[in-house]
């Protein structure tokens, strides 16, 4: 699972960048509810982020050579919560907050998904 390993370790990178952004960039420029809206996307995606990684390196264990539908709704996630915090954040523009519960859905759905999986194997063994 090189592959997920490798865009967990991405995600982390543009988390860190994207928090120093909002901190240092952004700090005086939007209001501080708008920073707290920006802050929650990146902390929501740090934490994604880091799921991917254990979810990689548990099925790595298994030799599973596919991508399991919980790390893409992870994945999925990070993007439209995150990302859309970040645009709401930054842009003012509604459409943003209203596709972010999305993502949140696909945060969720991700995880439903990873514990049926971790379910299904312990009755395999």
């Amino acid at each position: 699972m090189r592959q997920l390993l490798t865009w967990s370790a991405l995600l982390m990178a543009l988390s860190v960048i994207m928090g120093a952004f909002g901190a240092h960039g952004l700090e005086t420029k939007i209001s501080p509810l708008a920073l707290k809206t920006y802050l929650t996307g990146v902390h929501y995606h740090q934490l994604h982020a880091i799921g991917l990684a254990i979810i990689a390196l548990s099925i790595r264990e298994k030799q599973i050579y596919k991508i399991p539908w919980s790390a893409k709704f992870l994945m999925l996630g990070i993007l439209l919560f995150s990302g859309n915090c970040y645009l709401y954040a930054v842009t003012g523009i509604k459409i943003f907050a209203i596709i972010v519960p999305m993502g949140g859905t696909a945060f969720i759905l991700g995880w439903i998904l990873w514990a049926r999986e971790i379910l299904k194997e312990s009755k395999l063994n």
